[in-house]
């Protein structure tokens, strides 16, 4: 039950997209034969065609190899009965009994070249060559033992074997030089440090002369013969047996090198020296199976048999491999496929016209049924279905729909009269909320500015006359214990001298403290000022520490506007400002002072006066609280002049804000209105 229950679920989510549209519906329901059904059976027959096809090529390359496998089994046997024919023959015995009149090494020579031989050899009991194709293996012992014993018990052999370089250099040094092949670097072979194969594959046979202890044996180096594997490659892929574009393929592999191939390189020349895949060497000479599938050969895809070689005593020495290019085959299967999806696509088209033709005359109506309620939603209540062509069920319900759509315009316009009325009334009301607001909040903050003052006066008041008692004390001992000491005081002139600073800087603290707290008893006159002017005084005032710190100066002069204020306390503000700048460019920089037309948030003319730097600008974390008593990321700073700057910025009705620029550095900008309210602040005016 819970998996029906799920199953059921399930099924309603998939059908709750066409519950939503009766068009939907219509349309699903006159082509989901066909956008489902067609579909799903291309994809069968895609998937079963190509599973079918990828097994007829896999049949295809094991009979290739089977066909392959059965001509390499007949010529060795075919090597095998050839020995043993000569080794009976007549000619062979005459040469025996008249060696004077009929040389035995030249009748070797002359059926070693009939028979497409690289060498016969004719061994005594002692498996000593006494008669041979080479001359220079005469006397030599054979080197490959178990096809002659195997002979000489009365059993003819044929096999193949893997022969030394210093074997091969003893039976003849042009087998040494047919066999040193040099490996060349191929993709996913597996890995070996060896640069050259220099062993030698050999099908050899043996037979004993009747009669007679000896034993004829006679063998054909497989490694660059060319016209074997040719040979190998035309029986199995005969002219028109592959599609125009394909190629068949035939290797013999000595271990898991190619030694003699049909396969070429893309430039031209045969592959021989390269190597197999270390997939295809782990399968078929590690395990012993045969490899039937595609495989990757020099670069290109190819469906591939392998079967390995065995030698005398039963061991894996090599591969047998036929295959046949792969792209022309898939080619043809997707061109069948592309055939296939093209009828689809006609009968798909045709049966989906035919459909909708069928189908439009119940959608058309309904679609216009939806428009028109779509633009009803959008505001137009003006909108109508119309007469419809059609005398049905569908007619009559757009005709009910565009009286009700009538009915609904006239309540419409009621309603819109009435909510005209009452957004006046709440428009009314909201700005008199406002304004009850705005003076709030005034209110508050002054009451907010007017406490902190009182905390930070009475704090200030203590610190004051709990501080500058002692450090007039300091300074008095400090001035008493020079004048005593006199002359003896010169060595520690330099402390006695930073004594003095830092009891000065103590006093400037303090200072800075009563000044903020009680701005009366530090308020100064105010006069007209050029911002221009100070901006000038202070640098001269700063010029020290410009210089020292090779700071360049860029001035904007956009406003030729006089202020109303306090020239000393206007000229703290900027100096303190240029200071921080220029700390903030250690390296040395940029520093651009600007001065321009502002108008203030409340809409009063006032000047802007800004002081930027290039420096890395201000930590985001640090930006909330620039302004607070006592807080500084200098490690000797006391933390007072921006809070100080604030406090005499307020004072003149202005305001002091700070900012990152985009292009990097922070700026710092001071607005102060032309006019001030000075009687806000109880100030005198010169």
């Amino acid at each position: 039950m819970p998996v029906l229950g799920r199953v059921n679920g399930l099924w309603r989510r998939l059908l709750q997209p066409l519950n939503r549209s009766v068009r939907t519906r219509f349309v699903t329901l006159a082509l989901l034969p066909l956008v489902v059904g067609f579909p799903v059976l291309l994809l069968l027959l895609a998937g079963w065609g190509g599973a079918a096809f990828e097994e007829l090529l896999v049949f295809k390359v094991r009979s290739d190899l089977a066909v392959a496998a059965t001509y390499f089994e007949r010529v060795q046997s075919d090597v095998g009965r050839s020995i043993e024919a000569l080794a009976s023959s007549e000619a062979l015995a005459d040469t025996r009994r008249q060696p004077r009149t009929s040389s035995p090494d030249a009748l070797l020579r002359e059926r070693a070249r009939s028979l497409g031989l690289d060498y016969l050899l004719l061994l005594d009991a002692r498996q000593r060559v006494v008669a041979a194709s080479l001359p220079a293996s005469l006397g030599l012992r054979y080197p490959q033992p178990a096809v002659v014993l195997a002979a000489s018990g009365g059993t003819q052999r044929a096999t193949l074997d893997v022969f030394t370089p210093a074997q091969l250099a003893a039976l003849s040094p042009l087998l040494q030089a047919r066999s040193h092949i040099e490996l060349l670097a191929t993709p996913g072979a597996r890995p070996s440090r060896r640069n050259v194969s220099d062993n030698g594959l050999l099908l050899h046979a043996a037979a004993r002369v009747p009669g007679q202890p000896l034993v004829l044996v006679g063998g054909v180096l497989l490694n660059r013969n060319i016209e074997f594997i040719d040979r190998i490659r035309h029986l199995v892929y005969p002219q028109g047996s592959l599609p125009i574009r394909s190629r068949g393929s035939a290797t013999l592999f000595l271990d898991d090198t190619r030694i003699a191939t049909t396969v070429t390189y893309p430039r031209g020349g045969r592959a021989i020296g390269s190597r197999v895949s270390q997939e295809v060497s782990e399968q078929v000479l590690g395990r012993g199976q045969a490899w039937l599938n595609r495989a990757r050969v020099i670069g290109d895809w190819y469906v591939s048999g392998y079967q390995p070689l065995l030698d005398s005593r039963g061991q894996r020495i090599g591969m047998l491999y036929v295959g046949f290019l792969e792209q022309p085959f898939v080619l043809a299967k997707w061109m069948a496929l592309a055939v296939l999806f093209v009828l689809f696509a006609i009968t798909m088209a045709a049966a989906t016209w035919v459909s909708w033709r069928f189908a439009r005359s119940v959608i058309a109506p309904v679609e216009r049924l939806r428009q028109t309620m779509s633009e009803v939603a959008a505001g137009r209540l003006d909108a109508r279905v119309g007469a419809l062509p059609q005398q049905d069920e569908l007619a009559l319900l757009a005709a009910h729909f565009d009286a009700l759509l009538a009915r609904l315009e006239s309540q419409n316009q009621a309603m819109l009269r009435w909510a005209g009325e009452l957004d006046d009334k709440v428009a009314e009301r909201t700005r008199e909320l406002a304004a009850a607001n705005h003076t709030l909040l005034s209110a508050q903050q002054q009451l907010f500015k007017s406490e902190k003052l009182a905390a930070i006066g009475q704090l200030a008041a203590g610190t004051a006359h709990e501080i500058n008692n002692p450090v007039a004390v300091i300074q008095g001992n400090l001035e008493l214990m020079q004048e005593l000491l006199g002359e003896a005081a010169a060595p520690v002139l330099p402390e006695i001298r930073l004594m003095r600073e830092q009891v000065q800087r103590i006093r400037l603290i303090v200072a800075k403290l009563l000044q903020y707290a009680r701005p009366s008893e530090y308020a100064g006159d105010l006069q007209q000022v050029q911002p221009q002017e100070v901006f000038q005084d202070s640098l001269l005032l700063v010029g020290y520490q410009m210089n020292r710190g090779n700071i360049a100066v860029v001035k904007q002069w956009h406003s030729s506007a006089t202020l109303l204020a306090n020239r000393f306390e206007l000229q703290q503000i900027l100096i303190n400002l240029i200071l921080n700048a220029i700390q903030a460019m250690p390296q040395g920089g940029v520093l651009t002072l600007s001065a321009h037309d502002a108008p203030g948030s409340d809409g009063r003319p006032g000047l802007r006066l800004s002081v930027a730097d290039n420096g890395d600008g201000i930590a985001e974390a640090d930006m909330a609280r620039l302004f607070d008593p006592f807080f500084t990321s200098k490690h000797d700073g006391t933390g007072l002049g921006l809070w100080v700057c604030q406090g005499l910025a307020e004072r003149g009705g202005g305001v002091i804000e700070a900012a990152n620029q985009p292009q990097g550095g922070a700026v710092f900008s001071v607005w102060l209105p032309c006019e001030p309210a000075l009687a806000a602040v109880g100030l005198a005016v010169l």
